[in-house]
């Protein structure tokens, strides 16, 4: 077969409307042209190809199986020709647009706000918004561009890219309520502990992971102080009020001062790294390349390969 001609683009691009509108009149009416133009282009374009594509009846119209696959493939690739039309759109303009962001509050912290200044610095045209929430989300539905997840958590359909090494979840707890109370040597031991419980973006509880392959073990620690933030349960831990469970990079500064200890170090766990997310057709997001790129730099990550 010889390779389709750029005057047969507006053929392929007819189909794929009419593969989602599943509806000639409605595909016809989103291309501005009458359905007896539209039927006599897919019927050109079946011809063209030697294959029937879309089974019709009066009433329906859906593609064939080889249809179906042909317009997976055309999708990702006018999705591609999108992108780059919006990206010489942006760079012709001067600037990059808008980025809106959904991220947790560890990943603001840790990874967001240290570049912050020098993205504002060196974008100063962006319109960035940046949302700080635990709760799981829609993030398209919601109207972000991209959003932070730990990497074992994104959803299968998102582009995923790393942002961190994977993360050091350590048992802390403040010098006066381990000499009140003793050190927990193994997780059984977290039994007769008062522990700082972790809430969940969704409201439920976590269970501690305590170690690593297959010597983790998942615990649901006792205690009646039940937090969702992680700078509060560190404070509540500095303060004497039990046992917590976080990022070791978030308590750094308090166990460097000693004002909390790390317990039961052989149990620590290393977990998923940060991860942005986001959809295929952001994929070439000039803002948010720029994100993700300074913070890779910031953490020590190689810059993505182009």
């Amino acid at each position: 077969m010889p390779p389709f001609l750029r005057s047969e683009l507006p053929d392929l691009a007819a189909f794929s409307i009419v593969v989602r509108r599943r509806s000639f009149k409605a595909a016809a009416i989103e291309l501005g042209i009458t359905t007896s133009a539209l039927s006599h282009a897919i019927r050109r374009l079946e011809e063209r190809l030697g294959a029937k594509l879309l089974n019709r009846t009066s009433r329906s119209v859906a593609p064939t199986p080889a249809g179906l696959r042909f317009a997976e493939r055309l999708e990702a690739g006018f999705d591609e020709i999108g992108s780059a039309l919006s990206e010489i759109d942006e760079v012709r303009a001067g600037a990059f647009g808008e980025l809106r962001l959904n991220i947790p509050a560890d990943a603001s912290r840790l990874v967001v706000s240290p570049v912050l200044a020098t993205f504002r610095t060196r974008f100063p045209d962006i319109r960035l918004t940046v949302v700080v929430e635990n709760r799981p989300i829609d993030m398209v539905a919601e109207g972000f561009d991209a959003g932070i997840r730990y990497g074992d958590t994104v959803p299968e359909d998102m582009i995923a890219v790393a942002l961190t090494e994977p993360l050091d979840w350590v048992v802390v707890g403040a010098p006066e309520y381990l000499k009140a109370h003793g050190r927990p040597r193994e997780p059984a031991d977290l039994a007769r502990h008062s522990c700082l419980r972790l809430l969940l973006g969704d409201n439920s509880p976590f269970r501690w992971e305590l170690g690593n392959g297959d010597a983790m073990v998942r615990v649901d620690v006792p205690g009646n102080c039940t937090i969702s933030d992680t700078q509060t349960t560190i404070d509540a831990a500095v303060d004497g009020l039990g046992l917590a469970y976080v990022l070791r990079r978030r308590a750094e500064a308090e166990i460097r001062a000693g004002r909390l200890d790390v317990v039961m170090p052989e149990w620590s766990s290393m977990g998923a790294g940060f991860h942005m997310y986001y959809p295929s057709r952001r994929q070439n997001h000039p803002a948010l390349r720029q994100m993700i790129e300074l913070i890779r730099a910031s953490e020590g990550l190689p810059p993505l390969v182009r």
